[in-house]
């Protein structure tokens, strides 16, 4: 059986990525490598050569990289956590600033204590992301996910049930609309941690062709302002958490300081604070319920 180095053909796709316009061309490269040979991209220079069928699919998929196609939808995986995500066409592709927003509810929970098993909303779940890797991680939690796209929902249902398979605590997903005044209502008062990554892009934003072309509008845009989502979403959160109980909505990095208001304007939450992502962009705002 033929073979042919590595290298050489990574150097040509992260020639051919970057004539394309893609932001990381090295690392899409070497992730697109990793998942042709079946290793870790952190085991790439373990195998050090390909076969000749394997560089054809290599190339292919350089390709389509190069056409703009998601990463994610030609490795067909995102992470979140400890955990990989099945994701492709019809559903939102977590995004990596996303995973502050997962560290922040498990600080939260760990915060707690370990006086009951926490209740942990996720409102606009997508593929389940943030609520897998929350029950991934700590096993004792209740969590309940909420999706209205049924495309997305069955993304989630899928992977839901393979985190189940392995041995994960399995979540409740519903369908709903989170900005609907009965959604989950038997958990009124009763929520611990509730997050959120809701539709928050400004209708006007100009998106790269992997997010305009690829992921669902649906799961993107909020109105004009980016907060026709997150704004009636806000009476969801202060009828589901209990006194005390926290909440953190990711938003668009022009919404930090509406997001917050918004949750002031209640006169139901204090310690509102405002987070930046790790290049300084405001990311999402974290509250906690006040008692009534």
């Amino acid at each position: 059986m033929s073979r042919v180095s590595l290298r050489p053909a990574v150097l040509e796709a992260v020639g051919q990525l970057e004539a394309a316009g893609v932001h990381s061309p090295h690392t899409d490269a070497e992730f697109l490598a990793a998942h042709v040979l079946g290793v870790q991209r952190s085991r790439l220079a373990l195998v050090p050569m390909l076969t000749a069928e394997q560089l054809v699919e290599f190339r292919k998929l350089v390709d389509r990289r190069a056409e703009r196609v998601p990463l994610q939808h030609l490795t067909g995986v995102a992470a979140m956590g400890e955990i990989d995500l099945a994701v492709g066409p019809g559903v939102f592709v977590p995004r990596p600033e996303t995973e502050l927003l997962f560290a922040w509810a498990l600080a939260q929970l760990e915060a707690a204590g370990h006086e009951h098993p926490p209740i942990v909303v996720d409102l606009c779940t997508g593929s389940g992301a943030l609520a897998l890797a929350i029950a991934h991680a700590r096993p004792d939690a209740q969590v309940y996910a909420v999706e209205i796209d049924p495309a997305a929902r069955e993304w989630a249902r899928r992977n839901a049930d393979r985190q189940a398979a392995d041995g994960d605590t399995p979540i409740h997903l519903h369908a709903g609309d989170v900005t609907d005044p009965n959604v989950l209502s038997p958990l009124n008062d009763r929520v611990d941690v509730l997050v959120a990554n809701p539709p928050y892009i400004p209708e006007d934003a100009t998106l790269d062709p992997e997010v305009a072309d690829h992921d669902p509008h649906r799961a993107l845009f909020g109105g004009p302002d980016g907060l026709s989502v997150i704004a009636p979403m806000i009476g969801t959160i202060t009828r589901l958490l209990r006194a005390d109980g926290v909440a953190a909505v990711e938003h668009d990095d022009t919404n930090g300081s509406q997001v917050a208001a918004l949750f002031a304007d209640t006169g139901r939450f204090t310690a509102i604070v405002e987070h930046p992502d790790l290049v300084g962009r405001p990311r999402f705002v974290a509250a906690r319920r006040t008692a009534d």
